[in-house]
């Protein structure tokens, strides 16, 4: 049966929701904007860039390669950027990566390039790519790069750095290695056969190293006399109103939670591009390689209505080019439907097809998330903006099994809009991140899809088809579901469609410290993402541990009312740690996930659905801090292990640092604090007063680069890019009977067991002699470093810098790094 329609002449908004880290739907393009993409059809090159993680790539060169040389570009990024900082925040691991792949995204979209990912897990810094390798799985990695080539099918490579030591970072390192490696074996059908069931062979003409001198503008790196050619890429873009330095500043300004806004620089810039394998290019990146439509069989008549559509484009009327556009869809029609450039191109033309008619199409949930098997209101929504003949033939929505027949000739300019009510599939999976639903295989993420692999992020499993008729021809749309609604200050905004289970639950804290034996309170959130839940919840603690009451029965009425529970938690009489796990019992299935959103102005909403679970340790440790300052910087979870611990935490806002500091036990600055907060320059006389008036100040790391004051502790201090990789390094203790090491724990080797990701960065590298240090570690095959714990005594209070990773490890649950804390607050009480 035909399904019923309502037709309304007017487009309705969409309410409700949350309002933050949502953005607005991209806009058409302009005209110059449409014709570039005109000049792009008759190109037929393509290029592979490859690092390792985001913000590695050089987005001039992809700027230049994608909007002057007008080749299909891409950049493979290794890893997420699961590992690195987060200055805009405290999501750390999976979470960062997250966001750090939207950025990448954004800057996508920007500099024109595509963007593909591997399995490979950010780990953080490694010093030689040998641990890189061994950590990620050599093989495994390398077959992702393989798979990717064999996939995209580049014409020539590019590596951001050297495969050896000159890179630095072991990530580099091996992203240079690996893309080397990958270069020569995609062409060889022994390696990685079982590919070959999805992709074939593929034999890139070259592989080249994007090099740079550190210092020295404009100057080839000494390759031990290699060839290179130099490019000049600092070009200006008439169509786009832009030179492909501001492309870049704007592409690499995305890259917020690394703080890397960038200004352009308007001026000629020239790479140079050194030999690596393959056959060496004599003037030109695309050297021997055929980027004309000569390289596809039969293709002439293709080529011939390229070049009219180009030459006849009229900026004032693109519609005018609709005719040629339908003529060179059926030609391409039939080519050889395998050939990579074929399958492009037309897309791309079915795409121009859509903006030279300026034809607007979706559909818009009812609401921002539905459970599977729900049912869910759509507007759907079409409006052709030319004064040219389209008709719409029908619309097909997930989960309804037929097309709606229309028929529709469409009125210019007239908005059409349809409501219908749609079962939502009961089999779909929930908008877990397909990287993220197996648990992370050590260094690697599983995904059982072989044609996931790359994939940025998940396709869409929620869409309307459109097909309309254009001269005769159909074609057929997919559009994802997005929600949008009307926000009363920014207008119009969108935010991706969520499938949810049907209830996760919260625990409010990610860790439990009990300090004694005594009992504990567990505040357990119940979320309900559809109308009348009624189920059972309970707790799962580890042997030993008792939980009462053993079961809370709720029924939640409405959808995402978000009912609070309260269990008490007795821990063993000895010290222990183990996972406490919240589960709901509902309809005789046992739901065990929370519900995490990432919200941030800059990219669309991420939610994520990690295990409900949380560490908890019967540990023995003692806080004489009872009152503490923090000083908040880049974002860090250290406050909340200082209220497990006892402390009762006070931000210290302006306000809180123009007055009293004296009451304070202790004051702790955050993680890079020193970098971000302008206020530190101000206060930072009054920080050392209050240590040699008798107070405690903790600082934890900060870079060198961009400090606000000169220095940020009582005698001077150099910070480095020293660091240890190795979590399990030796500790060395250099004064065993110091406080730190004694009081009110005392710390022993145990407690630098089952840290996580390193031991620490940006150590102090110089001090001055009335500094003491605690503590050495190195990683194999280094000397020993002393800069990862320095103390001082100023006047009458204690002053602490440390580069030891609390912001990594509290978080974690690691039992001794709650006991040094501990004691670095606890100094002197």
């Amino acid at each position: 049966m035909r399904p019923t329609f309502t037709y309304i002449l007017f487009l309705i908004l969409l309410g409700g929701g949350p309002h933050s880290g949502v953005r607005a739907q991209t806009p058409s393009p302009s005209s110059s904007a449409i014709f570039q993409q005109f000049k792009k059809l008759d190109v037929l090159g393509s290029v592979l860039y490859l690092a390792a993680h985001p913000d590695d790539e050089n987005t001039l060169m992809l700027a230049y390669l994608a909007q002057d040389r007008l080749a299909r570009t891409a950049y493979l990024s290794l890893t997420r950027g699961d590992g690195g900082q987060n200055l805009i925040g405290s999501e750390q691991g999976y979470k960062i990566g997250l966001i750090r792949t939207q950025e990448l995204l954004a800057a996508r979209r920007i500099d024109g390039a595509q963007q593909f990912f591997s399995r490979a897990y950010d780990f953080g810094f490694s010093k030689t790519r040998d641990e890189t390798l061994d950590f990620w799985g050599k093989e495994k990695v390398l077959g992702d790069v393989v798979w990717l080539i064999r996939k995209y099918q580049p014409d020539v490579m590019i590596t951001r750095f050297p495969p050896d030591e000159r890179a630095g970072h072991g990530h580099h390192q091996a992203s240079a290695y690996l893309a080397e490696e990958a270069f020569r074996l995609a062409a060889d059908p022994s390696a990685y056969p079982e590919q070959l069931k999805e992709v074939k062979t593929w034999k890139t003409k070259r592989v080249v190293w994007n090099g740079y001198s550190r210092g020295f503008a404009n100057q080839p790196p000494d390759e031990e006399g290699k060839p290179y050619i130099s490019v000049q890429i600092g070009g200006y873009n008439p169509l786009l109103g832009q030179s492909y330095t501001e492309i870049a500043a704007r592409s690499r300004s995305q890259h917020k939670s690394q703080g890397f806004g960038a200004s352009p620089i308007r001026d000629l810039r020239t790479d140079y591009l050194i030999h690596k394998d393959g056959e060496p290019a004599q003037k030109d990146l695309f050297d021997g390689v055929d980027v004309s439509w000569n390289r596809v069989k039969g293709s002439q008549e293709v080529a011939r209505l390229v070049k009219q559509a180009i030459q006849g484009f009229s900026v004032e009327n693109p519609a005018a080019s609709v005719p040629t556009l339908v003529k060179i869809h059926q030609a391409l029609a039939k080519l050889d439907q395998g050939n990579t450039y074929v399958q492009a191109k037309k897309e791309e033309v079915q795409q121009l097809i859509q903006q030279c008619l300026g034809l607007w199409f979706e559909s818009n949930p009812a609401d921002f998330a539905v459970v599977p098997g729900e049912r869910i209101m759509l507007s759907t929504n079409v409006v052709n903006r030319a004064k040219y003949p389209v008709k719409l033939v029908s619309m097909k929505w997930t989960g309804r099994t037929s097309d709606s027949t229309l028929n529709l000739t469409l009125e210019p300019f007239k908005g059409y809009n349809y409501l219908t009510t749609v079962p939502v599939p009961a089999q779909l999976d929930n908008s877990q991140p397909y990287w993220l639903k197996k648990p992370l295989d050590k260094g690697i993420f599983q995904i059982d899809n072989q044609r996931d692999v790359g994939y940025p992020e998940n396709r869409p499993p929620t869409f309307t088809e459109f097909t309309f008729e254009v001269d005769g021809q159909r074609f057929t749309y997919s559009k994802p579901w997005i929600y949008k609604f009307s926000d009363p200050v920014e207008g119009e905004m969108y935010q991706p469609f969520e499938l949810r289970p049907p209830v996760t639950t919260t625990l409010n804290e990610p860790v439990y410290i009990f300090t004694g034996p005594e009992p504990q309170s567990v505040e357990v959130l119940v979320q309900a993402h559809k109308s009348n839940v009624k189920g059972t919840l309970r707790l799962e603690v580890p042997p030993s541990w008792k939980v009462t009451p053993a079961s809370i029965e709720f029924n939640v009425d409405e959808k995402y009312l978000e009912p609070s529970f309260t269990f008490t938690v007795q821990p063993p009489a000895q010290a222990g740690e183990g996972t406490l796990r919240a589960v709901v019992d509902v309809n005789g299935q046992a739901y065990t996930q929370s519900l995490r959103s990432i919200k941030y102005p800059h990219i669309p909403v991420q939610s994520v659905f990690p295990a409900s679970e949380a560490k908890v340790a019967r540990l023995d440790v003692k806080n004489k801090a009872q009152r503490v300052g923090y000083i908040a910087g880049a974002g860090d979870e250290v406050p909340a292990a200082l209220r497990q611990m006892g402390s009762q935490v006070t931000f210290l806002n302006e306000a809180q640092l123009s007055g009293d500091l004296s009451h304070y036990d202790a004051i702790v600055v955050g993680v890079r604090a020193y970098n971000t907060e302008d206020r530190l320059a101000v206060y930072q006389q009054k920080l050392l007063s209050y240590v040699e008036k008798g107070g405690t100040l903790v600082v934890q790391y900060a870079t060198a680069s961009g400090l606000k004051v000169p220095q940020i502790g009582p005698y001077p201090l150099s910070i480095g890019r020293d660091r240890v990789t190795e979590e399990d390094a030796d500790m060395q203790f250099l004064k065993p009977e110091h406080p730190l090491l004694n009081y009110p724990n005392k710390i022993t080797r145990q407690d630098f067991e089952g840290w996580v990701q390193e031991r620490g960065l940006y150590f102090a590298t110089k001090w001055d002699p009335r500094y003491q240090t605690i503590l050495a570690s190195h990683d194999q095959g280094e000397p020993p470093l002393e800069g990862s714990l320095l103390y001082a005594s100023y006047g009458k209070g204690h002053y602490m810098y440390t580069g030891l990773s609390f912001f990594r490890e509290l978080p974690a649950g690691v039992t001794g790094a709650y006991r040094l804390f501990a004691n670095l607050i606890s100094v002197g009480k």
